[in-house]
């Protein structure tokens, strides 16, 4: 009986894989000697279960034996060379034919002349052994392939050593032992997971089955927990047997223990994973191929292009192309603030998407964690020590969520949503690999931001070159002017000397020309000091002193103002140039308005400097407007007005916005921290 359920099992482990090799379309001679192959042991099998076919017999127990070696030899004969295309090409070849000829005669022998049951187990150990000599030569051909080869060369190699055992001993004793026999369907059943892997490595065989991991994972589980038991069993059935009445109360105690500890690991969700995670690194293809995945990134980052714009957008498409999602958006953390600079398809920020990245920042930088918002809302203890607002996180257009670290500190998010597509769970796989993306795509906006930032430099570093050379004209222009006044006491009646006065004060004007033209109203100025001030009485003094001479004449508006810690002369700087700009683009009709009050929800003090001009389109603001150098005034600008605001306004931890529509205005709002 025992025996019986042996092969029954195993009879059914083979259907199901022949089941499986059924469903691979790609025809070959592999997958046609595997079915052969298969469909021979499941029949070797049941023939061996004595409640179907009665009880076994000496003979038949050896002619399916016979039957079933020399299938798996015809295979093993395929299998040394990898450039078959059919079994006639197989069965030609001489070698395929001495292989054969021991099976064969193994069959056909005892049908024509009587032989003892000594030689005809000798004929079966041969058998065992031919397997295991074909066995040792394609694993030595197999060269690099080795690893592929190596379970199937166990599979085989266990069970022919096995068979080679039973009929060794068989042989010399003349009569096969029972238990091996009952033995031969478990040992079979529990060694078949060989054989499944080796067909899913060897890849030119063209054999790729799929198998389910959670299914392997079950069943690994349940292998595990059967050999678990049978352990604890054979402890206490040997303390029963050495420890005469009480080993029976031993074993049942460590049988119960057992079960409770069992049953404990069964329901440990971090143990299952963990055995998950093994199963599928060492049993399953990646789920991604990852030379193929690393091209397509590398394209999809590659651009001539040195826009902002266009790098974090190609940033921002490279994600989603990774995962094959819709939508997305990548947004960068500065001082707090969240500032979406790319977008695909996405709705803009909300106040409530805002207030989760605001949790989130604090989360990932002290676990560099990816986060998937779906998976959260299910199983929050996942993300141990995260807390998001419940209907917040409702109202996110997104799904996961991939920080951008930078210096340790967290640079940004790429937000993403699969939309139509197909939602993707972030099991260890996909974490690996969007990590290694994410890693990949963060340096290549990193690069951009540094090459900028090297441009600039280098500008600047051409500006400073600039105010040398102006600064030794305003020398000579001094020197000139200090040598006119030295003389006009002397010579101020002399007609030549006022002609040639007159002939160095155009000289003169020539050169300062040139200078502005060059420097127009911008210097170099060194860092001042910063204090507590109220900027309604800076800005007024920046309108009466330096805004009077344009028109239309600024009007200051205070409805609340509180203290904020300024560098006056640097900010008075910064005031001039976005009032002047503000009353350049405006008509003489038109106007100018400085707005002042506290905006408590932020804690800031809001400047808001309004204008009816031309207004400015959403391009011109996100590529032209806060870009050093480039300026639309010709050469009456140098273009770094606004960079400096923008720079000025971040460096004190405030902010610098523009909300602007072409032909109705625009309006610069300066957010000053209070604290």
């Amino acid at each position: 009986m025992i025996a019986d359920i042996g092969y029954g099992l195993n009879s059914l482990a083979y259907l199901v894989l022949l089941l499986l090799l059924f469903t691979v379309r790609k025809s070959g001679l592999a997958k046609y000697l595997l079915v052969l192959a298969t469909m021979t042991t499941m029949g070797w099998s049941l023939s061996m279960v004595s409640t179907v076919f009665g009880p076994l017999t000496l003979t038949g127990l050896l002619t399916a034996d016979a039957i079933k070696q020399l299938v798996w030899l015809l295979f093993l004969a395929s299998c040394l060379q990898d450039n078959f295309d059919d079994i006639w090409q197989v069965l030609k070849r001489p070698a395929t034919l001495f292989i054969l000829i021991p099976p064969v005669v193994t069959l056909l022998l005892p049908n024509l002349v009587p032989l003892a049951p000594a030689w005809r187990f000798l004929l079966q150990t041969v058998l065992a052994l031919e397997v295991l000599i074909l066995l040792e030569v394609m694993y030595r051909q197999s060269g690099n392939n080795q690893w592929a080869y190596k379970p199937l060369v166990l599979y085989l190699g266990a069970t022919h050593l096995f068979e080679f055992v039973t009929y060794a001993n068989a042989t010399m004793v003349s009569q096969i032992e029972v238990g091996y026999i009952a033995a031969r369907g478990y040992i079979y059943l529990l060694l078949m997971p060989l054989l499944i892997v080796a067909i899913r490595r060897i890849k030119h065989w063209g054999v790729d089955i799929f198998i389910s991991r959670d299914v392997v994972l079950h069943s690994s589980l349940l292998l595990v927990a059967g050999a678990y038991l049978f352990v604890m069993a054979l402890i206490g059935y040997v303390i029963n047997y050495l420890g005469g009445n009480w080993g029976a109360t031993v074993q049942i105690i460590l049988i119960a223990l057992s079960l409770v500890l069992l049953i404990t690991l069964f329901l440990s969700n971090a143990f299952r994973t963990r055995v998950k995670v093994f199963i599928t690194k060492h049993f399953f293809a990646n789920q991604y191929d990852y030379r193929v995945e690393w091209v397509k990134l590398t394209r999809a980052l590659s651009s001539t292009s040195n826009d902002s714009v266009t790098v974090y957008q190609n940033a921002l498409q490279a994600m989603l192309g990774a995962i094959n999602y819709d939508e997305g958006r990548l947004v960068k953390v500065t001082n707090g603030e969240f500032d979406e600079i790319a977008n695909v398809n996405a709705q803009p920020l909300s106040d409530k998407e805002r207030q989760v990245l605001s949790s989130l920042t604090k989360y990932c930088a002290q676990t560099n964690w990816l986060i998937d918002i779906d998976e959260y809302q299910i199983t929050p203890f996942n993300y141990e020590n995260l807390v998001l607002d419940r209907g917040a996180i409702r109202d996110c257009q997104f799904q996961i969520v991939l920080p951008f670290f930078r210096d340790d500190a967290v640079w940004g998010f790429a937000l993403l949503d699969a939309g139509e597509k197909e939602a993707v769970s972030l099991n260890w796989e996909v974490r690996d690999y969007l990590t290694a993306v994410t890693d990949q795509v963060a340096t290549f906006v990193y690069h951009h931001e540094a090459a900028r930032a090297v441009a600039e430099n280098a500008q600047f570093a051409a500006f400073n070159r600039m105010s040398a050379f102006v600064l030794h004209d305003l020398k000579n222009v001094l020197a000139q002017i200090d040598l006119i006044l030295a003389n006009a006491e002397q010579h101020k009646d002399n007609p030549e000397f006022i002609e040639d006065t007159f002939e160095t004060l155009h000289h003169t004007k020539a050169r300062m020309d040139k200078m502005l033209r060059q420097l127009t109203e911008k210097k170099v100025e060194e860092a001042g000091r910063d204090e507590a001030q109220m900027l309604s009485g800076l800005i007024q003094n920046v309108i009466d002193t330096r805004c009077q001479s344009y028109q239309p004449t600024p009007v200051m508006h205070c409805t609340e103002e509180s203290a904020v810690v300024v560098d006056p002369d640097k900010l008075a700087n910064v005031m001039y140039h976005l009032i002047s700009n503000a009353q350049q683009a405006t008509d003489d009709s038109g106007k100018v308005e400085i707005l002042l009050h506290v905006d408590h929800a932020s804690h800031r003090q809001l400047v808001m400097i309004e204008d009816t001009g031309c207004g400015m389109d959403k391009a011109f603001i996100e590529n032209r407007l806060f870009t050093p150098f480039d300026t639309t005034k010709g050469n009456a600008g140098m273009g770094i007005g606004a960079y400096d605001a923008k720079n000025y306004m971040e460096s004190i931890g405030g902010k610098l916005s523009v909300q602007s529509q072409p032909g109705k205005g625009s309006c610069f709002t300066l957010a000053f921290p209070l604290d």
